[in-house]
């Protein structure tokens, strides 16, 4: 049982830590660390008051926690130092991911359903990222209209956050509030942040319980396109191919190691 708690709190460490690398959701990193499942389980039942639940998500939100305060920003630095080998190493990591989350699609052979919702979480992803970033305009900063939209970006915010391979960033972007945003976080602004949050809670509790009748009902497509939202978001991480010889083996090399590490860790889980 502590080893179950100390592994989640690393997990959520690992999470919160890379949230802010371009192309790596908190959603694609819980599923390539395999807990993407328990994740949405544990919210869905949390909002009925389940014990064991609120303590799971108060163990893996204060290892979040902590790895954005002490992960994050030496993480970004690494990837502005050495971007070839640490992005190789994220995408190596994603095609060790696959293998287990085919396991939970149940996957016995390849067809072309198992192809077609593949691609289709794919081109979601990839339809969202070209939408242009101002295609909301702003409206006044006051009023009953104001508030909706506040309400409406906590409540779509939530579905990113649910969902992998979709950039909450981005998303505040389209709306028109990523400024806001940030400046309401640091002022603390409790008039703008309240119902941004009010929304939040919604939208995380809808979709968390719709996502896990889908789960449970239709494994098989609901895993597939998951499966296509984290790799069409890793799409953003490709560096591209080093042209130096001695760059590509550093590269396939950090590569092979994340695809070895998240293989390894999916076999001792037994995922």
């Amino acid at each position: 049982m502590k080893t179950h708690r100390i592994q989640t709190t690393v997990k959520g460490f690992i999470v919160g830590g890379t949230m802010l690398v371009p192309g790596v959701s908190g959603g694609s990193m819980a599923m390539i660390l395999g807990i993407y499942d328990r994740l949405i389980a544990a919210v869905s039942a949390a909002a009925s008051g389940k014990k064991d639940s609120l303590l799971f998500l108060l163990l893996f939100s204060a290892g979040g926690g902590l790895g954005i305060l002490l992960f994050s920003k030496p993480l970004l630095h690494l990837i502005e130092t050495y971007p070839v080998p640490t992005l190789y190493f994220f995408l190596g990591a994603v095609g060790g991911s696959i293998p287990m989350t085919l396991k939970q699609a149940e996957v016995k052979k390849f067809s072309w359903k198992v192809l077609l919702y593949i691609f289709l979480g794919i081109a979601a992803v990839s339809l969202f990222s070209l939408l242009p970033s101002d295609l909301f305009q702003p409206i006044p900063a006051s009023g009953a209209g104001y508030l909706f939209l506040l309400l409406l970006t906590g409540f779509v915010a939530a579905i990113a956050l649910v969902l992998p391979g979709i950039s909450v960033s981005y998303l505040l972007l389209l709306m028109g509030l990523y400024d806001k945003t940030l400046l309401a976080v640091s002022q603390f602004h409790l008039s703008f942040l309240l119902p941004l949050a009010a929304g939040v809670l919604l939208g995380v509790i809808s979709t968390t319980k719709t996502l896990e009748k889908a789960m449970k009902s239709y494994p098989h497509a609901t895993y597939l396109v998951i499966l296509g939202f984290v790799l069409g978001s890793m799409a953003e991480l490709f560096p591209g191919l080093p042209t130096h010889p001695a760059d590509l083996l550093w590269a396939l090399g950090m590569s092979a190691a994340g695809f070895t590490s998240i293989h390894f860790l999916a076999r001792r889980e037994g995922i």
